[in-house]
């Protein structure tokens, strides 16, 4: 059974969002689970709109996402001389000739055939035949070389997303497979590529259904049967457009720098067009043992910020806290925020994190939350008159006193707190929201005694003085 190879060939003319990362995914995630191999080609032949800047983000990305690779990145601009050695065979073998129409002349045309409602087409003024006179080759003109395009029947192939495909070749003119400079055009480039990396299986934006009965015809004309092909529908943004720079979508790099864990993301774009059963939330090892060509969706995928968010809720709930806790100091570092010795070391931060992570979708709002106890906190000035009455104050005195001679742990803390109320008659309510409020600057936390726990004791006896 020959070995299942994959690639990703994005262009490197911008950010890459989430729409475009997805194209990444899936051959990344089959090519795992085939025990195949997962190859990265930059397609920079656009050498004006690309730049080294957006190489660099698309390869950020995916080590961000955990999206290794097996053979590249491979660079277009590279392979140029592979190019053009591929054209100067096909000439040998008469599969391409050179047309000398210029611009003017092509546009004419268009406009004559679009006057009779005729598709707009190239009218192979230049192919030669048996028995046919070419016109005389015009003198100064560097012509383009066009792929000699099969007549007559018709290119099919069984797309594994959209089904059985099939496209008259008479629907298809000549392709310019190479400028009037030499240069090779992209169709082409990517024909060479995909016969010289082997690729097995082609998943990419169905944007590209188009070029794929040309490349269908130039590889086998080249001798060779073509790769099996999916193509994805597009990754709609919340407001029903394709999801585009444009239209708002941010870098995948920013879902990180907010916070966001990978495996939250690898996740929830896994399921933007893929499924497996009615299973929302999976681990990337259950996508890679589960994930499969028959499953993927064949309508477009709508991007949901608040389903991410819930996505990646259940990831930090299940996180390990050893992993969250170097995340946090990470957004705290980010913050320039100075972390106690207690908490840049050890488990009290892996205990922290254990408390607070429910509460949380990123590591940004979990580095929020535990900034009690890094930086000093300011209660909201109205809630803390209004939670901490006279009546209150004499109890948040005794449990005070009793805290700073208690042995420091949650047993002895919870004890402190019953023993408080019993000698003011409080319930926990009339107790708890004032001390929260004083020590960690906000009203609602976790159980208060776990809460506490996690201070250094000289810390809330210094937040809990209340003159």
């Amino acid at each position: 059974m020959t070995q299942v190879r994959t690639r990703f060939a994005p262009s490197p003319t911008g950010f890459i969002h989430l729409g475009n990362i997805r194209s990444a995914l899936y051959p990344w995630a089959f090519a795992r689970a085939s025990k195949g191999v997962f190859i990265l080609r930059i397609e920079d032949t656009d050498v004006e709109r690309s730049s080294q800047e957006a190489v660099d983000v698309i390869l950020e990305s995916m080590q961000w996402l955990g999206l290794d690779i097996d053979e590249g990145p491979f660079y277009q601009m590279q392979r140029m001389d592979r190019y053009k050695a591929a054209l100067q065979d096909m000439v040998a073998k008469g599969l391409v000739y050179p047309c000398y129409m210029s611009t003017t002349e092509l546009d004419a045309l268009r406009e004559r055939q679009m006057a009779n409602k005729e598709k707009p087409r190239y009218d192979g003024t230049w192919r030669p035949e048996p028995g046919k006179t070419l016109p005389p080759v015009p003198e100064g003109v560097q012509p383009v070389l066009r792929f000699k395009n099969p007549v007559g029947g018709s290119v099919v192939w069984d797309d594994k997303v959209k089904g059985r495909i099939e496209i008259s070749n008479d629907e298809l003119d000549d392709l310019v497979i190479a400028r009037p400079d030499g240069t090779p055009t992209y169709n082409f480039c990517v024909v060479i590529d995909d016969l010289d990396m082997a690729i097995t299986h082609v998943i990419r934006g169905d944007d590209h259904v188009n070029n794929t009965p040309r490349q269908i015809n130039i590889l086998r004309a080249l001798g060779h049967e073509p790769p099996v092909y999916a193509h994805l529908p597009t990754v709609l943004n919340e407001q029903g457009e394709k999801m585009s720079k444009r239209h708002g979508a941010k870098a995948v790099t920013q879902y990180r720098d907010e916070g966001y864990l990978a495996d939250a993301v690898v996740n929830y774009l896994a399921r933007l067009g893929w499924s497996h059963g009615d299973d929302e939330i999976f681990s990337r090892q259950q996508l890679v043992e589960w994930f499969n060509l028959d499953h993927l969706g064949k309508s477009a995928g709508q991007f949901d910020e608040a389903k991410l968010r819930w996505v990646a809720q259940q990831h930090m709930k299940t996180t390990a806290d050893e992993v969250l806790a170097p995340l946090v100091r990470g957004q705290w570092a980010a913050r320039g925020v100075q972390v106690p010795a207690a908490l840049a070391s050890g488990d009290l931060l892996n205990r922290a994190c254990a408390l607070f992570k429910d509460r949380c979708s990123t590591t940004v709002e979990l580095a929020d939350w535990l900034s009690m106890y890094v930086t000093d906190v300011q209660p909201p000035a109205e809630e803390l008159v209004a939670q901490l009455t006279d009546a209150v104050k004499p109890a948040v005195a005794a449990l005070r006193e009793r805290l700073a001679t208690v042995t420091w742990d949650k047993a002895s803390i919870a004890l402190a707190l019953k023993e408080t109320l019993a000698q003011f008659s409080l319930k926990m309510p009339q107790l708890a929201i004032p001390v929260r409020l004083l020590v960690c600057g906000r009203s609602q936390t976790p159980s208060v005694d776990a809460v506490l726990e996690l201070f250094e004791r000289e810390n809330v006896l210094k937040r809990l003085q209340l003159t």
